[in-house]
């Protein structure tokens, strides 16, 4: 048992890995209590079939950014044209955009109350799994913060965004209600997202506080864009150059 992560660079050195993006997006997002494991196979670069049984991404890893960052790492490790970096680990110079799912405020437990429960509690309670829950919110928790005080010592923290919606509640927090209703509210939740301030987690409450001296996402992620735009212009002329 052990954590399996699917990318495009991955398929250079694992074959066995092309499988089909419906089979790869149903896999991680088959969540324990919610929705079935799923099976699939693939075929390595001898034809050879290989079996993956997996299950919801996001007891490995709910919030993927260091998965990420550690894959660009690996990318300049092996020489990947792409990167400039000589530095695997110079992570100043990394810029990260982390999105997450959102978060419902109401969604928490009592030790008075978590004190009287049995095994079945801890997985289902009142609707919810309760076990499943923590683990999740505090692997995400863990990576934002974790990221906040590294690009904070780096003296780099304006080259991390973490946007993160911590209002949901209803349907609208649901992972599977995929009503016409419920997908046009997220997508309002989304544009309202983009016009909040840019928040940063407090490290002593974990919460999300809002930064207006920083503007707001949407100012934020056209500042990245622009900068990326830019990079990508300079890196052209340079290898004309070369």
């Amino acid at each position: 048992m052990h954590a399996s992560t699917c990318n495009n660079d991955q398929l250079k050195h694992s074959p066995a890995k092309n499988a089909l993006l419906s089979d790869i997006a149903i896999s991680t997002s088959a969540a324990p209590t919610f929705f079935p494991a799923h099976y699939f196979e693939a075929k390595d670069d001898k034809g050879e079939p290989r079996a993956f049984n997996l299950i919801d991404g996001g007891l490995a890893a709910n919030n993927p950014t260091l998965c990420a960052m550690s894959q660009v790492s690996q990318d300049i490790i092996v020489g990947d044209g792409e990167f400039f970096v000589e530095n695997p680990v110079e992570y100043g110079k990394f810029m990260v955009v982390s999105v997450g799912c959102g978060l419902n405020p109401k969604e928490s437990y009592s030790a008075k109350d978590a004190a009287k429960w049995g095994i079945l509690n801890w997985i289902v309670k009142d609707g919810t799994a309760p076990l499943v829950d923590m683990f999740n919110a505090a692997s995400a928790d863990m990576v934002d913060i974790h990221l906040s005080v590294l690009f904070g010592a780096l003296r780099s923290s304006h080259r991390y965004l973490r946007i993160q919606y911590d209002q949901l509640s209803g349907s609208a927090g649901s992972i599977d209600d995929c009503s016409k209703e419920n997908m046009d509210r997220l997508v309002q939740i989304g544009h309202e997202l983009l016009r909040k301030n840019v928040s940063r987690v407090d490290l002593e409450t974990g919460r999300n506080v809002e930064m207006p001296g920083l503007g707001t996402n949407a100012e934020q992620l056209a500042k990245f864009a622009k900068h990326l735009s830019d990079e990508r212009r300079r890196r052209k002329k340079v290898l004309q150059i070369n």
